[in-house]
């Protein structure tokens, strides 16, 4: 049986839960964004949103932690997964960034945070986003050759904008080492429409991908459906062992795929 454990500044908050997986593992899954949680200790454990709004994908990416536990079972990989919300702290985000801690975010004002100050915003990062990312260093440092797939879902449509058609999105900066044989592999489907960085580009400089993607060298993708596609176990179960079966071609296309000789001048 794989072990999950929920680890953190004590059993009753954990601020990520890690489920291990072989030392010879060929993949990494993250999700940045698993949960909706508010702990008891940000603003008393309740941001002043209505339920509806905290169901919503400003406070997390519904659907993510489904596909991502399928994804890790699948695969036989450890995955590590975050268990706040975004609108505590934003663990996709670099800690220099003006959206880390949000107090308005697609037409809802987040009460929670309206006075958070810069001594709030740095003890919500030393409680949760820098445990998280601590976490994902360490599995990643005892898999130095796996791929790092990062999960995370979209809204089908922000208020006051067009209806988004991408069924997943393939986001990616500069190195798009692994991102093109998924783009390759997944525009094959024919019952897919792939966003290609969309619905939003994959160049943000600082969030999690940069940090533990780009920064390194280590291979590596992230995957975003829309969430209602994803919205039920069931399709979550799915879309997880589909993309399992797309990310083991795609590696495959990858390693295969020849190599770009240098030449002077």
């Amino acid at each position: 049986m794989r072990k999950i454990c929920d680890i953190g500044i004590n059993m009753h908050e954990p601020p990520f839960i890690e489920i291990e997986g072989p030392a010879e593992a060929d993949w990494v899954i993250i999700c940045d964004h698993a949960r909706n949680r508010v702990p008891d200790d940000v603003a008393g454990g309740d941001l002043g949103l209505s339920p509806e709004d905290m169901a919503r994908h400003i406070a997390f990416d519904p659907g993510a932690e489904g596909v991502t536990r399928t994804l890790a079972a699948e695969l036989n990989a450890p995955a590590i997964l975050s268990t706040f919300s975004r609108l505590v702290i934003d663990p996709n985000r670099g800690e220099d960034d003006p959206t880390l801690l949000m107090r308005l975010y697609d037409g809802s004002i987040i009460p929670g945070n309206r006075h958070a100050d810069l001594s709030e915003r740095e003890r919500r990062l030393d409680l949760y986003h820098r445990p998280y990312h601590g976490a994902v260093w360490r599995v990643l440092n005892q898999h130095p050759k796996a791929m790092l797939i990062s999960i995370h879902s979209f809204t089908p449509q922000l208020r006051g904008r067009a209806p988004r058609p991408w069924h997943v999105g393939v986001l990616y900066a500069d190195d798009h080492g692994l991102a093109a044989p998924v783009l390759e592999v997944l525009g094959e489907q024919p019952d897919l429409c792939i966003g290609d960085n969309e619905p939003y580009s994959g160049h943000l400089p600082g969030d999690t991908m940069y940090r533990h993607g780009v920064k390194t060298g280590r291979p590596h993708v992230l995957i975003e459906f829309r969430n209602d596609l994803i919205s039920e176990a069931k399709d979550q179960i799915k879309w997880g062992k589909r993309l399992a079966g797309i990310l083991r071609e795609s590696a495959l296309r990858m390693r295969q795929a020849p190599v770009e000789e240098k030449t002077d001048g």
